[in-house]
């Protein structure tokens, strides 16, 4: 299989340009688990522990754990009338997409092409506009 360059880690930043048009629909007041270069998140500020804001935007790690404990974060918020919005890779045999995901999601968005990322490559290179390994989508836990 072919070195994308992306599996370096979970640290990868969302587009500017993605990140401008969503918060403009949704404006945003909170971000979970924000990009951050030296990759030392306190715990004062993790995302999957601390409470999140009213309109929140996640990117989560990718990793399998990770992304399933912010997800289901999300959901914790929505019962707490917390809007997340949510940017996933698309993964639609999972049980985390059909257990939590699709009941829990006021909407869901597949995205047309694969979202570039900015972040650090396999070889410690910072790196602009690598697409990801996955197709990806938008899911919109709002309040029900």
């Amino acid at each position: 299989m072919k070195n994308r360059n992306v599996n370096a880690g979970d640290n990868w930043e969302t587009p500017e340009k993605l990140y401008k048009e969503l918060d403009e629909e949704f404006h945003f007041d909170f971000d979970p688990c924000p990009y951050s270069e030296d990759l030392y998140i306190p715990p004062e500020k993790d995302g999957t522990v601390i409470e999140w804001g009213n309109s929140n935007f996640v990117n989560p790690p990718y990793s399998r754990m990770l992304k399933e404990k912010f997800v289901r974060r999300a959901v914790e918020m929505q019962k707490k009338g917390k809007l997340s919005v949510c940017l996933l890779p698309v993964s639609t045999s999972t049980v985390l997409f059909h257990d939590v995901i699709k009941p829990n999601a006021t909407e869901i968005r597949f995205l047309k092409g694969r979202v570039k990322f900015s972040g650090y490559n396999t070889k410690g290179e910072y790196v602009e506009n690598k697409c990801g390994m996955f197709d990806s989508m938008i899911v919109v836990f709002g309040i029900k």
